[in-house]
Order: C-alpha cells, then structure tokens, then sequence
C-alpha cells in the first residue's frame, strides 16, 4: 500500500494533486486543514493537507506509525542482485491521524468527541496499547519476540534456521491477532480474510509494529467512509429511519434533530408512522416541542405525500417509521412503498438503526429483510451496552451499506457520534475503550 500526503491552497486542489500523482484509484483517508501560527498567520494563507492511499501488489517498503508512544518502522527489503534499497514512502503516523470527512460548505462536521479538537494529542492515543497488549501476551509463553531475535546466535550454520524461527513467531502473531479478532465476535472469513492479506507481505524480518500497522490500515479502509446526512438542493430531504422495535429509533431522531436544528441551523420538521407501539407518537411530539419543531402522525404514503407538501420549505423531514419483526412481510411492503412514492420527487435517505447487542445472526436477517428497501445506511445504538463491537465490521462487509452513526446513551443529543472507524478498529484490536 502507498500512502502520501499532499497539500493545496484548497481540499480540492490537495485531492487533485494526489489524483494526478497516484491515480483514480486513489483512496483520500484524511483531510486537514492547516493554520499558520504565530504571526504567520497574518501573512500565510491556509492550507489544506490530504493524505491518500493506493493499494499495490508488493507491500509497503517503510510504513511508519505510532504505536503505544513508540516510532514504528518497517524493515528496508534489500535486493541481493542489485543491492538497490527501495525508497520510503514517506508515510508517518498517518494509520493514526483522525479521518475527518468534510460536508458541504453549509455545513460543518458534527464534533462530537473532544479528540477532534486535539488532533496532535490523539494520534498518540489511537494505538496506545495495542504493542504492549502483544508483547503481554507473548510473555506468557516465554520471551518476547524481541529479546529472543536479539540473542539469536550469529554461527552462518544457523542462519537459515533463525529464519525459519522469526517467520514462525511472526505467523504467531498473526494467530494471536486472529484470536483477538474472534474473542471481539468478527466473524471467522473476515478474521482469516484480514490474516490472509496481512500473511503477504510478511517475512521473516518483517517487525512486530509493522504488522500492526498494516492490520490497523487495511481494518480502516474495510469500514470506509462514514455516511453523514447532508443537504439536499431539492428541499426538503426526507430521511427516513427503519428497523426492528426496541432499537432506540425514536431516541435517534431526537439526537439527530437536535444537533442539526441547534448547531446548524436548519430547519427540521419529523413525521411518525409508528403508529402501533404505545405513546411512540407521543414520545416524539415531546421532543419535537422542546425543539420547537412542527411534528405530524401519518398512517399511509398519501398522507406523507401531503406531509411533504406541507413542510415544503423545511431543509430535513426526519421520518420515523414503525418498528416490526423482520419476519412481517406486509410491514416491510409499506415501508417500501412510502419511500419509493416520496422517493419519485424528493431526496432521500434510509437509515437502517439497530442494536449493537444483537446477535450477528440475527443481524443478517433484518439486513437481508430491509434489502428490498435499498440503499441503505447502518446507525448502530447502545454500544455502551456491549464489551464487543466484531458485529459493526460484519455487518459493514456483509451488506456493503456504509455505516453513518453509532449511539452510546440516552442523553439527547449528546450520545451520538458520526462513526469513527479508528476509534472501532483500536478497540477491535485489544485497545482500551
């Protein structure tokens, strides 16, 4: 994997460059915008800084990153024949620098963690106990890798052995990483797929860090991007919210609509179908009063259809559709009926919500159920409810649908983040919550 970093007086003129560099293919992982400090910033106009990766055949030569406080970096292949050392790529700590996926101009990102406001001190923190998590678990069984490579004997005899050895505890590591990723419920083919890509570019003097660098990157790139709610020219975007009961779609709407009505200004109105679970209706209409927005009980696709019309001039239409068992045919045929109607002169989102505590079985039954609706995105509540979390990147390889929020509470609109994939993967990985 290739991975750079360019810069631009724009984000746009960043990303340009990198395209032009690395290709079309090209994957932009970070956009941060720089500011000059000091009294240079009277003088030097902002930067933007883009960092973009490319995937290639062989791996990559000299990836650095932080891990646990220490500077990670991958061994220089050397070609014997030629005796010509592959250049760095110059890649520094970017596995651990905070994805920031920037909105339209109308429209800030949602800051919700205070690590957003430090980027510098949470790089440190991404992996922090990941090299340490590992070594603990090697010293169970003896000496840790390192002192071992560093007392092999250096008899030419011998070589081939210690070879022999190194690879062996390095394919070790990977079985230990594998067996955490288990114990954290991924499921076993994305584990051995996740092994299986990290097995090709191991050798015998490939180091500990180097491995969890990779692990970390390729685990990242698997989430993607986040899939935020955004604007719409056409007004007004409807955004509709499905799953299962119980999930805490209700309370999703409410952090939801907070955050875009108080911090950015929009204009929110909400429509409920849910019209079947007792005071469902009433728990909204009390939300949407507190935020002084207009709220109407709808009970068939006319009637949304009419509900639109009505709220014409709002920005967003949060709708809240009624839950239902998977396995309730005639539930699923009008919600998909609602959102292609609406869907034929308006712009919409589905959000499929659902509980992080769910079996991952159970968890591809309602996806496989809501597939008829389409194009949907994952909003994953109560992860302050599970020690696990193998089933956010399931679900994301399983439907391909991009994962957008992630809930961790009751409190309104606090408990509600855009999904932070680097966050998810340190925890995946042994990292501390």
């Amino acid at each position: 994997m290739i991975i750079k970093k360019f810069q631009g007086n724009t984000e746009i003129d960043a990303i340009t460059k990198a395209k032009n560099e690395m290709g079309t293919q090209a994957i932009i992982l970070n956009v941060k915008t720089i500011k000059p400090k000091g009294i240079m910033k009277i003088i030097k106009p902002v930067t933007v800084e883009v960092t973009a990766a490319l995937e290639e055949k062989e791996p990559v030569i000299n990836t650095v990153a932080a891990v646990g406080g220490a500077t990670i970096q991958a061994p220089v292949k050397t070609d014997i024949k030629d005796e010509e050392k592959t250049q760095s790529s110059g890649f520094e700590a970017v596995a651990n620098e905070k994805i920031v996926i920037r909105p339209p101009e109308r429209q800030p990102d949602i800051k919700i963690t205070r690590e957003e406001k430090n980027p510098e001190a949470a790089l440190e923190e991404k992996l922090d106990s990941l090299q340490q998590f590992i070594e603990e678990k090697l010293s169970t069984k003896g000496q840790s890798l390192k002192e071992e490579v560093e007392e092999k004997e250096s008899d030419e005899d011998d070589i081939e052995k210690e070879k022999e050895d190194a690879l062996s505890k390095n394919m070790s590591i990977l079985k230990m990483i594998y067996n955490i990723l288990i114990e954290n419920e991924v499921d076993e083919i994305y584990a051995n797929e996740i092994i299986e890509e990290i097995e090709k570019v191991v050798e015998e003097n490939t180091h500990i860090d180097y491995i969890l660098s990779n692990v970390y990157q390729k685990m990242i790139l698997k989430f993607g991007r986040p899939k935020k709610i955004e604007l719409s020219e056409k007004r007004p975007k409807l955004v509709f919210f499905v799953g299962p009961t119980g999930v805490g779609k209700t309370t999703t709407i409410a952090k939801l609509a907070s955050i875009y009505k108080l911090e950015y200004k929009n204009k929110v109105a909400m429509l409920t179908a849910d019209t079947y679970r007792i005071a469902a209706a009433e728990q909204l209409r009390t939300y949407a009063n507190i935020l002084d927005a207009p709220l109407s009980v709808i009970y068939s696709p006319d009637e949304l259809i009419n509900s639109t019309v009505k709220y014409k001039n709002y920005d967003l239409i949060f709708v809240d559709m009624p839950g239902h068992s998977h396995k309730n045919k005639k539930q699923q045929d009008m919600i998909k009926e609602m959102v292609d109607r609406v869907g034929e002169n308006y712009d919409t989102d589905v959000f499929l919500v659902l509980s992080a505590t769910t079996k991952y079985k159970d968890l591809k039954n309602i996806a496989d159920a809501y597939k008829k609706i389409g194009g949907f995105s994952i909003i994953f509540t109560k992860l302050d409810e599970t020690a696990t979390f193998g089933n956010l990147l399931n679900l994301k390889l399983y439907t391909g649908g991009q994962i957008a929020y992630i809930t961790n509470g009751q409190n309104v609109p606090e408990d509600v983040e855009v999904f932070n994939s680097q966050k998810i993967v340190k925890l995946l990985l042994g990292g501390k919550q």
